[in-house]
């Protein structure tokens, strides 16, 4: 089993990489130096030390392969995501923690955005990433309803239901980001704090 750890992707099951793992994580890193659009199988090859065929082998083709990459990606930022809710106590608390995760990942590991991005991308046209990253953005909303709204007990607040404003508060953090990385003007990651006003 793999999966995907910093901007890395490693085996839980050993410390040896199979040459499968080794087809995951050069594809991974392909894909967030250069994008999707970028990437051909040789270079994934060639970045994986293998053979064309082994990448056919495993993983079918190029959507097959990314739908693994992409697999390993949500995971991560689910995981990641509701470790940082779970550590606070209170849904303010849990509101600024999550915008210091996005915050810190912007600044430290931009290489995962810049994957989540591309893969958003691709969704748009693609039904096969499309369920994949739609499922994503649902369970990050629910986390945000459940971990913050929820223990507010409000069932809406000036007439929008908590299912609504969870949808807002993750849909400024992701274009907030898309910002981020196109500007990398420092008053950016600030505007992520005008979320808090939400809570007040």
């Amino acid at each position: 089993m793999t999966e995907l750890r910093g901007d890395a992707i490693v085996s839980t099951e050993t410390n040896e990489q199979t040459q499968s793992e080794r087809i995951l994580l050069a594809a991974n890193t392909c894909i967030s130096t250069r994008g999707y659009a970028n990437v051909s199988m040789r270079d994934i090859a060639d970045e994986a030390g293998v053979a064309l065929s082994q990448l056919n082998y495993y993983f079918k083709n190029k959507e097959g392969l990314f739908k693994e990459v992409v697999r390993m990606m949500i995971s991560k930022y689910l995981k990641e995501i509701e470790a940082s809710l779970k550590q606070e106590n209170s849904p303010r608390k849990r509101a600024k923690g999550l915008i210091n995760y996005f915050k810190n990942m912007l600044q430290h590991n931009p290489e995962l955005f810049r994957l989540l991005y591309d893969f958003t991308g691709l969704a748009i046209w693609s039904p096969v990433f499309n369920s994949l990253l739609s499922e994503l953005f649902k369970e990050l909303s629910d986390m945000i309803e459940k971990y913050i709204f929820k223990d507010l007990q409000l069932k809406e607040l000036k007439g929008y239901s908590t299912k609504t404003l969870s949808r807002l508060i993750l849909g400024s953090m992701f274009g907030t980001g898309i910002q981020v990385l196109l500007d990398q003007d420092e008053e950016l990651p600030e505007a992520l704090n005008a979320m808090q006003i939400l809570f007040e």
